[in-house]
């Protein structure tokens, strides 16, 4: 089946009276992690020294700064899909996963001489990280956005762009499996201008795709 079809397949399904917006939801979710798995596998695959990278520091706290994001922003965007939900103490928790990159980034600076800062910035994949999270985020956020329009969201950018925040987080947790620059100096700003490029990608698709 292509991704195509896979995601009109949802979005027809998703519109079937009487299905409820959790449903929907959880649909979309379930195929926003079988797109991004396919897309992860068929272009990149996980790093040859995983093994080996999981009993480091660095390497697992990417998932934790990536999924946390995820995991925030779901709530939110479910939210954001239904007119005239409360939202605003869901704002908040955007801020756990920079929270805990900033002081991943402060211990960083106090054990790594200044001297290899910059390297550490920039890392040996910074152009892949900016072509792989939104290439693999690119089908999840149809997906999201498959959902936004099966509710009735009154802040089609917002929502947009928060489908495209979830989007990137899911992205950004298979790529970091292929990915060899583990310091966190890399991922917050690599990382975070790959997931930007996927939010706003949604918050200028939303205005169109989401009218009612």
């Amino acid at each position: 089946m292509q991704t195509s079809d896979l995601i009109r397949a949802i979005a027809a399904d998703a519109r079937r009276p009487g299905m409820p917006l959790d449903r929907a939801w959880q649909l979309a979710v379930l195929a926003a992690l079988f797109l991004a798995a396919a897309v992860f596998l068929a272009t990149l695959g996980p790093r040859h020294d995983i093994a080996q990278a999981l009993h480091t520091i660095r390497f697992p706290f990417k998932f934790v700064v990536t999924l946390t994001l995820a995991l925030c922003t779901l709530p939110l965007i479910r939210s954001l899909s239904a007119p005239g939900a409360a939202i605003g103490n869901r704002f908040p928790l955007l801020l756990l996963a920079p929270g805990l990159l900033a002081v991943a980034i402060a211990a960083e600076l106090l054990v790594v001489p200044p001297s290899q800062w910059m390297a550490r910035t920039i890392g040996t994949n910074n152009l892949f990280c900016l072509t792989f999270i939104p290439l693999i985020g690119a089908a999840p956020l149809a997906a999201f956005l498959a959902a936004l329009r099966y509710g009735a969201p009154t802040r089609p950018v917002v929502a947009g762009a928060v489908a495209g925040l979830l989007a990137g987080a899911l992205s950004a947790s298979f790529y970091a499996a292929h990915c060899t620059d583990d310091s966190p100096l890399f991922v917050a700003v690599w990382y975070t201008l790959g997931i930007a490029i996927l939010g706003g990608l949604g918050a200028l698709a939303a205005p169109r795709l989401l009218q009612w």
